[in-house]
């Protein structure tokens, strides 16, 4: 009897997160992030990321996480690692650019310049995103694996 075929993992659709308020992780976010609000109602909100998004949870139950955390992928790392500074919020030390929201979700910033993840043409234009080029370091990681930029 021949195996069953696998499905293949192929990306992110969206990452969902629990917070102790949609109004108050809202406005933090918001004053970090420029971002399109693709729905909210009391218990749920969903922040657009072109052609995924962030799905914000009311009902946080447990402490701040350890090690259990989220890329988020950004444009500018430095741009947010001022705006942290600015808000007054903690920062890893350090290259990495780690924080904590409100309800102890931990976050990893990550510029999409220098990193082998990857937009398509066409999500980068609906995005305004244009004129981001990847790095050096980043194209090399996307040939290696045989994605062209």
């Amino acid at each position: 009897m021949a195996a069953a075929t696998k499905a293949r993992a192929v990306g992110f659709n969206h990452v969902a997160i629990e917070v102790g308020d949609i109004d108050a992780a809202l406005a933090f976010y918001g004053r970090l992030f420029e971002f399109h609000l693709r729905s909210k109602n009391d218990s749920m909100a969903f922040i657009d990321l072109g052609d995924q998004f962030l799905a914000l949870q009311k009902g946080r139950r447990q402490p701040a996480d350890d090690g259990r955390h989220f890329g988020l992928v950004v444009d500018d790392k430095e741009a947010v690692r001022e705006r942290l500074k600015e808000l007054g919020i903690p920062v890893s030390s350090g290259r990495g650019l780690d924080f904590r929201d409100p309800s102890g979700n931990l976050i990893q910033i990550v510029d999409y310049r220098d990193v082998q993840f990857t937009k398509t043409d066409g999500v980068l234009h609906a995005m305004d995103l244009d004129n981001l080029e990847k790095s050096e370091s980043a194209q090399a990681e996307l040939r290696a694996k045989g994605i062209s930029v």
